[in-house]
């Protein structure tokens, strides 16, 4: 039996943490909710559904998806597959059981939710969150031969694949930084489409202009600094 932990990074996601969590099929052997400073009832929330809660006060989606690592790095017993989700209810987290299948039965290492077009909702990404993962997915196949489409957060890996990639960004390089070590480090990926739906709330990064620059100028540093690194 596999055994699939889900970490998800939530910052003031009170009003959708719980359907998250109970979306999640009941493979998953834990969901590990890292609340990142929430200043709701995100926590309280999180732990009325069932999850474990964590709290990292460093914002940042990285600095919660690494304190979620290292909860489990202390844990005796390890995952085989750590899934990571967003909070804000736009992924189904009832399609983690589509989006873990190559890893279960095709022995893929890493495998990434493709927010294809067909599949999204009107609005549920923004113009420039679609024109930000065109031209990052275009750069990395221009200088690594990539064939990403997407940055989707909704993504599987396995837990060994993921510790060797040795994770550092804290903000809003992560998935990036993912996709480009699973690159140099030749590990098998695929993309699964998946559904995609408007979020509840208003997105922290892609709703706002900061957050969308911010977001872009990591985005672009992480490719650079591959494209240029021996």
């Amino acid at each position: 039996m596999t055994k699939i932990k889900v970490i998800i990074p939530a910052f003031n996601e009170q009003d959708s943490i719980a359907s998250v969590i109970n979306d999640i099929p009941e493979i998953v052997e834990e969901v590990i909710v890292v609340n990142n400073n929430s200043t709701d009832k995100t926590q309280e929330n999180a732990q009325d559904a069932g999850a474990t809660v964590l709290t990292e006060t460093n914002k940042g989606y990285g600095y919660a998806c690494l304190k979620g690592m290292h909860y489990i790095a202390q844990q005796q017993d390890k995952p085989d597959v750590i899934v990571f989700l967003d909070g804000d209810y736009s992924d189904y987290p009832e399609e983690l059981t589509k989006l873990v299948a190559p890893i279960t039965n095709d022995n893929i290492d890493f495998v990434i939710g493709s927010r294809v077009k067909q599949l999204r909702e009107g609005g549920s990404m923004t113009p420039q969150q679609v024109f930000g993962n065109w031209l990052a997915t275009f750069l990395m196949s221009l200088f690594f031969g990539a064939k990403y489409t997407d940055l989707g957060p909704f993504r599987a890996i396995k837990y060994d694949k993921l510790l060797a990639l040795n994770m550092q960004d804290k903000t809003y390089g992560w998935t990036v930084e993912m996709q480009l070590k699973a690159l140099r480090q030749n590990l098998s990926y695929v993309e699964m489409p998946v559904r995609y739906k408007q979020r509840i709330g208003v997105s922290k990064v892609s709703g706002t202009v900061k957050g969308t620059i911010f977001a872009g100028f990591k985005i672009l540093g992480w490719i650079f600094k591959y494209s240029f690194k021996k």
